[in-house]
């Protein structure tokens, strides 16, 4: 199928602006971001909404999920000065499945120094960091999306077919409400089925309602007024 130059412009013009992120990591690939359909919280399915559709932070919410620990997979990044962009993979610790696939900015100037360290050093979450280091934080959703997984996202997540996936731009904003990082985070399918490999011993789990599982500095500035963030 050929497509035209008007149908390429239409395609680049319907990538939302807060999905430039994103769209830096496909250009090296040489494919185009693939249609993102924004939906409301209420329009995403379950499980899926209880997965995205919430102020809490991703790494805990799927543990919770999934009753594993999260590993994370780097497959490329970019450093320029404090700002430090990452393509990644989030998979399960005991049974090595992918759960995630995610682009994210970090302001490592933000940062406490020994909190910069460890994210550089590319062997643990954001989100588990932020737990471990006590930081206080706010996770802050802006959108949600679904997509037809393309060659990209399904080779990064191992899926078998090309179904729907379903995501979610955060940002993450500390107690001064500057920029932490911001992240387009996108889940593999939750049926086993789905991926590319069969699995065993299956477990599905409820998330909490809500992402409950947060620290108690998470909690407090959870109750923050929001009208502007600090770049």
């Amino acid at each position: 199928m050929v497509t035209s130059t008007s149908d390429a412009s239409n395609r680049a013009q319907a990538i939302p602006s807060w999905a430039a992120l994103l769209e830096r990591f496909y250009e090296p690939t040489g494919l185009s971001v693939p249609f993102l359909k924004e939906l409301n919280g209420a329009e995403v399915p379950p499980p899926y909404r209880a997965l995205l559709v919430h102020s809490s932070d991703m790494t805990p919410t799927l543990a919770d999920f999934y009753g594993q620990a999260l590993r994370l997979r780097v497959l490329s990044r970019e450093r320029l000065g404090d700002s430090y962009k990452r393509e990644v993979i989030l998979w399960l610790a005991e049974d090595t499945r992918p759960v995630e696939y995610g682009v994210i900015r970090i302001c490592l100037d933000r940062l406490p120094p020994a909190a910069c360290r460890l994210v550089l050093e590319e062997q643990r979450p954001l989100g588990d960091i932020l737990q471990s280091e006590a930081i206080p934080h706010l996770s802050w959703p802006q959108a949600f999306f679904q997509f037809k997984a393309d060659a990209h996202a399904g080779a990064a997540l191992g899926l078998r077919r090309a179904g729907f996936l379903y995501g979610r731009r955060n940002v993450l904003l500390d107690g001064s409400r500057r920029l932490l990082a911001e992240v387009i985070e996108v889940l593999a399918p939750v049926a086993k089925h789905e991926m590319a490999v069969d699995w065993d011993n299956p477990e599905i789990r409820t998330a909490p309602p809500n992402g409950s599982r947060t620290d108690a500095d998470h909690r407090t500035l959870r109750r923050m007024q929001m009208t502007k963030i600090r770049t």
